[in-house]
């Protein structure tokens, strides 16, 4: 089965278990916010060579593929969903998001004063862009929220955290490299 199915070209897009919308849905844009953060960070694990960033952000990878998941599921589907073994962002997400933040605070002597400058390298400057895409993804939920689509109430909060977790990464890999 080829990629090029031709069905979008109405300008419509399918979620799960076959029900279409047209490509401009809040839940679309929504998904599209998550699949680009989550483009952003395979961005930014790609070029770190730092471990503690890596995993970090794989762990955030996977349960970013989740939330997408749950985005595509109209309410009527979602014990569906869940049956079929699709597992719902959980609060165990965030609580993983708030160890990285207390461990990062804690044990690795960031330094940093004021506001950072995105660019002091490499591997903080995909971090920052990916923070700031974390933060449009944040607006896109609301925004699909208002809509009532009902995302995971659990989203918004991971998505929070998410966000600092990779102002703690981007500025932790500049002390790293003693910037």
């Amino acid at each position: 089965m080829s990629i090029a199915t031709r069905t979008g070209d109405d300008g419509t897009t399918a979620l799960l278990f076959n029900h279409r919308v047209p490509k401009n849905h809040p839940r679309i844009a929504a998904n599209g916010a998550l699949d680009e953060l989550n483009a952003a960070l395979g961005v930014a694990r790609a070029w770190t060579g730092d471990t503690i960033t890596q995993s970090a952000i794989l762990a955030v990878q996977k349960h970013l593929v989740h939330a997408m998941g749950e985005i595509a599921v109209l309410p009527e589907d979602r014990e569906r969903y869940v049956a079929q073994g699709f597992v719902p962002l959980s609060g165990e997400c965030v609580r993983e998001l708030d160890a990285v933040v207390s461990d990062l605070e804690t044990n690795h002597q960031i330094s940093y004063r004021h506001w950072a400058t995105p660019g002091a390298t490499r591997e903080s400057a995909f971090l920052d862009v990916a923070r700031t895409v974390c933060r449009r993804a944040e607006r896109e939920i609301l925004t699909a929220a208002a809509a009532l689509v009902e995302p995971n109430p659990l989203l918004l909060p991971f998505l929070n955290r998410l966000s600092d977790v990779l102002w703690l990464l981007a500025r932790h890999v500049e002390t790293q490299a003693g910037v």
